[in-house]
């Protein structure tokens, strides 16, 4: 014989196991179209420029992962705009979804070059960098206003190649590179740099890029006042022509060390932007 007081709770029990069923599978069915309605962000690819590698960019990088963007700092072989692009588009097509290229100094000449006809690069942030036009090379741009004191502070080392022919190598002699590189970021840490400094081949320099991608997608620039590598008129010249937002910060050509939260915050810009 069942008492009255069981039935109940038996009655008790099963509705709050349909309530929680009933629960879970609301949630379920829910969740897909709360994903749905929140698009995936874009993929951060950074490129280093010369005279640096791929850490130069770690202070950004801890940024954009605080705020939840997926980063990639891609190895930049410094060896020409055409062939370093090359590469960088090896690592753009083992990305998958929308992309944000963002490239400081001699990057930004790659940059311009792999994002070109790439419709999942839906923006170009250009940092202490160059934005060259079709035919235009590195050092012409450098020279276009007065204020660059890169070549005094430059060691040329020849190098020879498995084919026989030769090239030389530029790297920043160690005594003037925190001067000439990094004059606002801490003297230990620009040690650093000058010790692990990767040089840049002279004729990538000197190789005339052979697209923009700037010009087909928005760009967004930061402008170093106090740099000595890319004057600030240069940089000022490029982002005019290339109609890209732009922001000044007094800051050395190494802003993205000195200040990697306002570099951050122009890349979430961009990204924001174009979503």
């Amino acid at each position: 014989m069942v008492s009255s007081k069981g039935v109940r709770g038996r009655r008790l029990m099963s509705g709050v196991l349909s309530a929680v069923a009933i629960g879970l599978l609301t949630t379920a069915a829910a969740t897909p179209a709360l994903a749905a309605d929140k698009p995936a962000k874009p993929t951060i690819v950074l490129e280093h420029g010369a005279f640096a590698d791929a850490s130069s960019w770690n202070g950004v990088i801890e940024e954009l992962r605080a705020d939840g963007y997926p980063v990639v700092a891609a190895a930049n072989p410094l060896r020409g705009p055409a062939s370093d692009a090359a590469a960088l588009r090896s690592v753009l097509d083992h990305v998958t979804g929308p992309k944000i290229l963002v490239g400081h100094s001699y990057g930004g000449s790659v940059i311009s070059v792999a994002g070109a006809n790439d419709p999942q690069v839906k923006a170009l942030v250009y940092v202490a960098a160059f934005l060259p036009a079709p035919g235009e090379t590195a050092l012409e741009l450098t020279n276009k206003y007065p204020g660059s004191t890169l070549p005094a502070a430059l060691d040329p080392t020849p190098f020879t190649l498995p084919d026989g022919t030769t090239g030389t190598d530029l790297y920043i002699k160690p005594g003037k590179f925190r001067h000439q590189f990094a004059a606002d970021v801490p003297t230990g840490t620009a040690a650093l740099m000058a010790a692990t400094q990767r040089p840049i081949a002279q004729s990538a320099l000197e190789e005339k890029t052979e697209s923009a991608a700037w010009q087909e997608k928005p760009s967004w620039v930061v402008i170093t006042t106090q740099d000595l590598n890319i004057p600030a008129e240069v940089q000022r010249y490029m982002a005019k022509r290339a109609h890209a937002h732009s922001v000044e910060v007094r800051a050395s050509h190494s802003v993205a060390v000195s200040q990697p939260k306002t570099v951050a915050g122009v890349i979430e810009k961009a990204a924001r932007a174009t979503r």
